[in-house]
């Protein structure tokens, strides 16, 4: 009877310790795909795009100048050299007075053409938008209230309500463009023109909202807090709402 006692004591040990052993295998594989998932899709992008500039600027290189003619391997990333190299050129040749006047010139050319000036104006103004260091871009993250009151969207402050828009709607308040993006994809979303007693600057960066919108709330810089103190502050919510909201 010990016997057989013993051996059940030893298979309810067995049972019991199956459980934590596949928990802690579990845990393990899930930080080791937490740790090399980022830096593996990081690896797999910039090499997939360095390949496909090595494409498409490699054949226009001459074999004179291309050391792959000499050597027995490929270089990666050569492509992609070049490509830098002679988009700081052209750029360096568009800041002087005779490449600003060339420029000119080809604009005004292609101004002459109905369907392509239409894509050529359409296309600078997104370059000139997102990479030009001089153009306008968010400058700030902040809260309102959206699509009703008590409920709290992200939003990023674009600049001062403008033209047209801002002759009608100055008598009513002063209003500031602000973009509301939508989770998971921050680059589309609504315009929305806010009074600017209503919206709420936070402290957080642009990038750290973007952040918090892609990740659907999941990494959320100091938000938690920045709401507490605007929710518990009776002072806060009445500058933001209106006296017969509040």
């Amino acid at each position: 009877m010990s016997r057989n006692k013993d051996k059940t004591d030893d298979t309810h040990k067995i049972v019991h310790h199956r459980p934590r052993a596949a928990t802690r295998l579990r845990n393990y594989f899930l930080t080791g795909l937490v740790i090399t998932g980022p830096i593996g899709i990081t690896l797999w992008l910039t090499w997939t795009f360095i390949k496909w500039v090595d494409g498409w600027v490699k054949p226009f290189v001459p074999k004179d100048y291309n050391p792959e003619t000499y050597l027995p391997f490929s270089i990666p990333g050569f492509g992609l050299i070049v490509a830098i190299f002679v988009l700081t050129i052209v750029g360096f040749f568009a800041a002087n007075f005779l490449g600003r006047s060339l420029l000119s010139i080809g604009e005004n050319l292609v101004g002459r053409m109905p369907l392509v000036r239409n894509v050529y104006s359409g296309l600078k103004q997104i370059f000139q938008t997102v990479l030009d260091q001089r153009g306008s871009s968010f400058s700030k993250a902040a809260l309102i209230e959206y699509p009703r009151r008590g409920l709290w969207a992200i939003v990023f402050i674009a600049t001062d309500t403008r033209g047209e828009v801002a002759k009608h709607l100055k008598s009513k308040a002063e209003t500031v463009a602000v973009f509301l993006p939508t989770t998971p994809n921050p680059t589309s979303g609504f315009l929305l023109f806010v009074p600017k007693d209503e919206v709420i600057e936070l402290s957080m960066g642009v990038e750290d909202a973007a952040k918090l919108v892609i990740s659907a709330g999941l990494v959320a810089p100091d938000l938690p807090d920045v709401l507490e103190d605007v929710i518990a502050d009776p002072e806060k919510l009445a500058k933001i709402r209106k006296p017969e909201d509040a």
